[in-house]
């Protein structure tokens, strides 16, 4: 199995507590940066490791640290966003049910990068039970001095504090998130000015995912240049991946980037291959608003070489061929499930946690969700497929934020990939509504 930064210790008995998880090399970046290190030092080594956001967009950490404003007099704020609510992501939440201190310590660490002197976890609503663990590890961290004022005697002080949401997607997107934090509706702002500008209450403001944040810590410890030597290319370091669907062992796995994606999905050491002796139909596999990628896609590029688990690999070819390794919720079908039905299920998503002030992605998720629900339910007619990307092409592009991009992105690839089983739907009425596309006909999985 390959190196793990920050899953190494996560079944250790007793790590959610301070004392064993400083007995097992807790706090040495706090304890390395607040004693030996400028804050331009640790920005520096975050720029070297090439760490990439974790949270799906893939920006470069340290690039977009760099963009933080520095007005004399005012404060800057770090907002760790674990509003985790991707359909198919479930990583960060593991790791601060496991591991909380590993966030604490990063958000430490990143706060001092940053000269924040209060910062904030913005939690997901659903997840109170992981908000309790928070506030008992950063009542911890206070009792331990690694929080509060002059924090080991460094003369720098942080105030850390737990904030839920009210339960919607729509405030994973960091303006919204700032929108939510400052007690309005959670609705994204148009940018400029961009949160490094002004963001928390019109101050610089840097938000980051919990996996990036808890990432700050291997890089600090060991340096970004040892980090960078893990992963391949620009994808350095490792990811952690939520497995999930029809895999004969799914979880939560830290790779190194850069193994393949069949490695990943039929190794001994991850999933173990399909459940259930089952064959793989399709994959999506960076959480709901990636693409799908059929079959023959998903362990091969288009010119027929393994598929990485990277950000270059897994996006090769564009959205003809390819995805994105995204927020890495790896969601995995077997030849008997219904695409149709699936991609149905995502629009029904994106419907409810649209958050209204765009009218393509308002009315256009609205219509996706009725006109998919037609031809999942056996009323379709061809016309409607086509209708489906033409309603696609309104929407992406138009929207203030990528809500829409990705209510838009799974329709238009299930279309591309399996439009057959859609034209299915449609000829086959009656026949579509007691069994699926899979088990009526024999599906050809040698491309």
């Amino acid at each position: 199995m390959g190196r793990r930064l920050l899953l190494e210790h996560d079944n250790v008995p007793g790590i959610e507590t301070i004392e064993v998880y400083r007995k097992h090399g807790g706090y040495r970046s706090v304890e390395k940066a607040l004693k030996t290190m400028s804050p331009e030092n640790v920005l520096e080594e975050v720029q070297k490791s090439g760490l990439r956001g974790r949270g799906g967009a893939g920006f470069p950490t340290g690039m977009k640290w760099s963009f933080l404003a520095k007005p004399e007099g005012v404060p800057r704020y770090l907002l760790c966003n674990a509003d985790e609510s991707e359909p198919g992501t479930f990583k960060d939440r593991y790791l601060m049910e496991k591991i909380p201190h590993l966030l604490i310590e990063g958000m430490i660490t990143s706060s001092y990068a940053l000269g924040a002197n209060l910062s904030f976890i913005y939690i997901r609503g659903e997840y109170m039970w992981v908000l309790d663990i928070l506030e008992k590890a950063i009542a911890e961290a206070y009792a331990n001095g690694f929080l509060g004022k002059n924090i080991l005697g460094s003369g720098f002080d942080l105030d850390l504090r737990v904030a839920p949401g009210g339960g919607a997607y729509i405030c994973g997107e960091e303006t919204a998130l700032i929108e939510s934090l400052e007690g309005k509706r959670g609705n994204p702002r148009i940018k400029p000015p961009f949160p490094a500008v002004k963001g928390l209450w019109g101050c610089p403001t840097v938000v980051n995912n919990v996996e990036s944040i808890a990432a700050v810590v291997p890089i600090v410890n060991d340096g970004g240049e040892e980090y960078a030597k893990i992963g391949l290319g620009k994808s350095t370091g490792t990811k952690l991946i939520s497995a999930c669907g029809n895999l004969a062992r799914p979880g939560v796995y830290e790779i190194e980037m850069g193994i393949t994606v069949e490695e990943f999905i039929y190794g001994d050491e991850w999933c173990r291959g399909i459940a259930n002796g089952k064959k793989l139909k399709a994959c999506v596999p960076g959480g709901s608003s990636v693409p799908i990628l059929p079959h023959y896609l998903v362990t091969k590029t288009a010119a027929g070489e393994d598929r990485l688990m990277t950000y270059e690999s897994l996006s090769d070819g564009g959205f003809a061929t390819g995805s994105m390794l995204g927020s890495g919720g790896f969601i995995v079908f077997d030849e008997d499930q219904c695409i149709v039905r699936n991609t149905w299920n995502f629009a029904r998503f994106y419907a409810h946690e649209s958050c209204g002030q765009c009218s393509p992605c308002r009315e256009g998720t609205g219509w996706m969700e009725k006109v998919l629900h037609r031809l999942e339910h056996g009323q379709g007619n061809m016309r409607d497929i086509d209708l489906l990307a033409e309603i696609n092409k309104k929407i992406e592009g138009n929207t203030i934020c990528p809500l829409g991009d990705a209510a838009a992105w799974p329709v238009a690839a299930a279309i591309r990939h399996f439009r057959d089983e859609f034209e299915w739907h449609v000829n086959e009425r009656t026949e579509s509504q007691t069994r699926n596309y899979g088990l009526a006909k024999e599906i050809s999985f040698a491309r």
